[in-house]
């Protein structure tokens, strides 16, 4: 059974990321991200990638970006080896300097990632590699990005239905050319398996760039494919 103060500590945490008073954008580097991770079995070797992100410059209703982003994996190994390939739509609407007035950026991106995944006791490792080809208007331009990730269950002993688990992970993207740093992300949060497929996780997240930094709160629901067998 869990213990009922930290089921409701988290819980608390969820309502607080996604509910919070709305602040001004223009006052505030502070944004809210709602996202649904989205992993389905095709067949043994096959999946199908989902994904969707809400993202504001507040805490809900002041859009900063939508991002729609799909793909077609093939297992090499059962549940540690994954090839993939994918396609990503990005609606931006950035501030025009000095106005309260959003422009209207749209990008198309094509993608290829491998993931592995160790267990190491009660740590479950993830590693990406990504590269993207990016299509902006009258640009275009390539990325790498590698991202490092893991869950430790503290209610359970493996990461299953009923669990509280800690979330964390750090990606650096790199540009292919000149600046060739991006930006660093870091994460951490706290997640409840609710069942087998279905996860959630509140947590925060520091977009690190060359001059600045910037907290993202995030709201996460995953519907994937088993993180762990029966």
């Amino acid at each position: 059974m869990i213990n009922n103060g930290i089921l409701k500590g988290f819980f608390f945490l969820v309502i607080l990321f996604g509910f919070s008073p709305k602040p001004s954008a223009q006052k505030t580097d502070i944004g809210n991200w709602f996202i649904y991770f989205g992993n389905q079995k095709i067949s043994s070797k096959w999946n199908w990638w989902n994904e969707v992100q809400y993202r504001n410059y507040n805490a809900i209703g002041d859009m900063e970006q939508l991002l729609l982003r799909t793909g077609i994996g093939y297992n090499i190994s059962e549940n540690n080896n994954n090839l993939l390939l994918g396609y990503g739509l990005i609606l931006s609407r950035p501030y025009i300097p000095n106005t309260k007035e959003k422009d209207k950026l749209t990008e198309h991106r094509i993608y290829q990632q491998f993931i592995t995944r160790q267990e190491f006791g009660r740590v479950n490792i993830q590693h990406r590699y990504r590269i993207e080809e990016r299509f902006r208007e009258s640009d275009f331009s390539m990325r790498f990005r590698y991202y490092l990730g893991l869950n430790v269950p503290i209610t359970k002993p493996k990461m299953q239905k009923s669990a509280l688990y800690a979330s964390a992970y750090n990606e650096i993207f790199l540009n292919f050319k000149s600046p060739v740093f991006d930006r660093d992300r870091v994460y951490g949060a706290l997640g409840y398996a609710i069942s087998k497929t279905v996860r959630v996780e509140a947590g925060l997240m520091y977009q690190i760039y060359e001059s600045r930094n910037r907290p993202q709160f995030q709201l996460v629901v995953f519907n994937n494919m088993p993180l762990y067998k029966k």
